[in-house]
């Protein structure tokens, strides 16, 4: 009798998760509450001023994605591709709320995971009135380290300190994203 009982649970168990054999079809997921926030898992969130919450995270096979939320919202915004990108993600990724903007950092790359640098290392900045995205992708490159802000957020500088040079790439509200500069330090 017990030897039947457990051929019969693991028969459960094994038809639930979807190895019993036969094809299981995906179930639905419920429909959405209108009162339930809607998002995916993120890799990270910052929340700006005036309260709005921005959520990224790294989707396989497609880059990275955004949502956002505004407050006394009940639902998240859809997801918008901010990179397209095949890559695999390094590590994490860096948001930091400036004011009226939110930059980015985010690496990928086919060996990171072993150690070996990314080969798109993205500087990214939304703006909070439409959250509109200006990216810059630098390839073969070690990745920012950190981003700072001037001017009332005005202008953004993205960087990375090594031994020898100090790289930088910076953004201006009106102009958008310079070129990368690499000062002999």
């Amino acid at each position: 009798m017990r030897a039947r009982r457990i051929v019969g649970v693991v028969a459960v168990l094994l038809a639930v998760a979807g190895c019993g054999g036969g094809p299981v079809a995906d179930a639905e997921d419920p429909p959405a509450s209108p009162t339930a926030p809607s998002h995916a898992p993120f890799d990270e969130q910052v929340v700006m001023d005036g309260g709005r919450r921005v959520g990224m995270y790294y989707s396989p096979g497609r880059g990275l994605m955004e949502q956002h939320v505004d407050p006394g919202a009940t639902a998240w915004s859809k997801p918008h591709l901010v990179h397209r990108t095949t890559a695999d993600p390094c590590g994490s990724m860096k948001l930091t709320a400036f004011g009226g903007v939110v930059a980015v950092i985010a690496d990928w790359g086919p060996y990171c995971a072993d150690g070996e640098p990314p080969t798109e290392s993205l500087a990214a900045v939304g703006e909070t009135n439409r959250l509109a995205w200006h990216t810059e992708v630098t390839e073969n490159f070690d990745g920012w380290e950190k981003v700072t802000a001037s001017g009332n957020a005005q202008q953004l500088t993205f960087t990375r300190r090594s031994v020898e040079w100090l790289t930088q790439l910076r953004w201006d509200r009106a102009s958008g994203f310079a070129k990368v500069e690499d000062i002999r330090r």
